[in-house]
């Protein structure tokens, strides 16, 4: 029999709520078992319901594509061997005793507003997004790189998305789930997709409403010193014309007049005839993200939060002028206008290897873009929504894909850090994550958790829990089996505040 891990809860006559999932995942439910199992679920009074739960009305996720370096953030070790401890030193925050890299002087001083997990844990040193970002157990580099292979479980923003839709709240004027600042993986240069950040077995309804930007890069040296390599890098900087904008698949809107936007609707209807090709499934999923599309330009409160123009110069200025700093801005922007689940990616730029994945010229890239830029960013976000009384209602939320080796690896593009999954770092603030908290430890060479592990799907789980949403909570997969949205996760109580 098929089993599902978790803690047990036990109802009256003897059966869990693990129990009532395993008779379900057997095979598709009929509506009125679906209906039966539903009632049993909600007779039991989960313990998640204590402890912070549903203490934040949204969530602001920042996702560092290519994993930043555990040693050289959040996790340094002063004492250790040279060949681990790099070239950064360790200055102090305002915890007692709890020590930063030198690269994060932001984050020592908000400190005390943070809770950073140095203990995170996974089975798999790939560049798996939907192993970080779903319930799925599953992790395959084919799996990665194919964002609608069946296998595939819902992105967190799209199930935060779905239970949304079915509780009535929200969605038609402020997308419930939107990315920034562009389709992940669609700028790197080459034709592979990563999974991750989409609805899966939800269905395309549920995919992130997705932003693009326009705008050039301002003049930076990625790869090594000024002597070499200049190029036009949005995450070092952007030209002050810079704009973030809505978009539906590969169209961009972003100044379609209404006269217009008629005319596409009616083209759109002429297409009914060929859209009888499509499968009932298909043609409801097309229906519903072209009527969103339209909702979203018509009603103008998404473009309204994205028009960062209407933003002074100097709080432009304080997250920074790069792609990361003004997306994390429009974040704020659509939650302050009633967003709930915004996600903002640091990715890959065409060849420029922009992102955190820092097999060479580590210490140059961490020195000069990587860390100043999220330093610079975060700090303003958690302070700027901490000014508007927003803090502790709002998540946010930083993660990667794993963390680095740590030993160095020298090569003839400057020394780097290869892919690490055995222990690395996460950080999260407001919402009800507690304050000034550090929860687990590594070993001396920060190569193994010493203390505490804590899963990626632990942390989907927590988030979860205070968006107000039980774990064990199931929607439906293709075959019409409930799921439960945390799988295998657990509630971390002790990043709670």
């Amino acid at each position: 029999m098929l089993r599902i891990a978790g803690n047990p809860k036990r109802l009256c006559d003897g059966l869990t709520r693990r129990d009532l999932l395993h008779i379900g995942a057997i095979g598709a439910l009929s509506l009125g078992q679906w209906t039966r199992l539903r009632k049993l679920q909600a007779a039991v009074a989960p313990a998640e319901h204590r402890g912070g739960f549903g203490r934040a009305k949204s969530c602001i996720l920042l996702f560092l594509f290519g994993s930043p370096s555990q040693h050289d953030t959040f996790d340094p070790k002063p004492e250790g061997p040279a060949d681990f401890r790099g070239e950064f030193t360790a200055i102090p925050t305002k915890l007692p005793g709890v020590r930063f890299c030198e690269t994060l002087p932001g984050f020592a001083g908000i400190a005390d507003k943070l809770t950073v997990v140095r203990s995170m844990t996974s089975p798999h040193a790939n560049h798996d997004v939907a192993y970080a970002l779903t319930s799925n157990p599953l992790s395959e580099i084919p799996l990665q790189l194919n964002p609608r292979d069946p296998r595939h479980w819902p992105f967190i923003g799209s199930v935060v998305d779905y239970l949304g839709e079915r509780a009535g709240r929200g969605g038609n004027d402020m997308p419930r789930n939107i990315a920034l600042p562009y389709l992940l993986s669609s700028r790197r240069g080459h034709p592979s997709r990563d999974a991750g950040p989409y609805g899966h077995f939800l269905g395309a309804n549920y995919d992130p409403v997705w932003t693009d930007f326009q705008g050039e890069g301002t003049e930076h040296y990625c790869y090594a010193p000024r002597t070499e390599n200049v190029n036009r890098d949005p995450f070092a900087g952007v030209e002050p014309g810079f704009k973030l904008q809505l978009t539906a698949g590969e169209q961009r809107f972003d100044a379609h007049t209404t006269a217009r936007l008629d005319d596409r609707r009616r083209l759109l209807e002429q297409l009914e005839t060929a859209r009888r090709s499509f499968d009932a499934g298909a043609a409801g999923s097309f229906d519903k993200r072209h009527q969103q599309a339209f909702d979203l330009l018509l009603s103008g409160k998404t473009r309204a939060a994205l028009d960062l123009d209407r933003e002074p110069t100097a709080m432009r200025d304080r997250y920074g002028m790069h792609l990361f700093g003004q997306a994390s801005l429009a974040a704020r922007r659509l939650i302050e206008a009633g967003g709930r689940f915004v996600t903002v990616f640091w990715d890959d730029f065409h060849h420029l290897q922009s992102a955190w994945d820092t097999h060479y010229n580590h210490f140059w890239k961490m020195r000069h873009l990587l860390c100043p830029g999220l330093d610079q960013t975060f700090v303003a976000l958690v302070e700027d929504l901490e000014s508007r009384g927003l803090l502790d209602e709002t998540i946010v939320a930083c993660i990667s894909e794993h963390g680095r080796t740590p030993r160095i690896t020298p090569t003839s593009k400057g020394p780097g850090r290869g892919h690490w999954a055995d222990a690395y770092s996460a950080v999260f603030a407001g919402g009800g994550f507690a304050r000034g908290k550090v929860v687990g430890a590594t070993d001396s060479t920060g190569g193994r958790v010493a203390e505490n592990p804590v899963s990626p799907k632990d942390i989907l789980a927590t988030i979860y829990h205070l968006l107000g949403i039980d774990p064990e909570t199931t929607i439906p997969d293709r075959l019409g089996r409930p799921l439960a949205v945390g799988g295998e996760g657990r509630v971390r109580r002790e990043l709670l505040g």
